[in-house]
């Protein structure tokens, strides 16, 4: 996973949850989550100003 082992994903872990605490991470990985669903389904997504522009050249 991007080239980390276990014990660096663990210190960051650590880390995350000494700066942010317990009650806050679960909000920032559904925040996290729903940034990442949005965006791949814009990328899943025909975009309309596309098809427009092609059909205007």
């Amino acid at each position: 996973m991007f080239g980390l082992g276990w014990p660096e994903v663990g210190v960051i872990a650590i880390v995350a949850l000494l700066i942010f605490g317990p009650k806050k991470i679960p909000e920032l990985g559904n925040a996290l989550g729903k940034t990442l669903r949005g965006f791949k389904e814009e990328l899943n997504t025909p975009n309309d100003e596309k098809s427009s522009e092609k059909e205007q050249d």
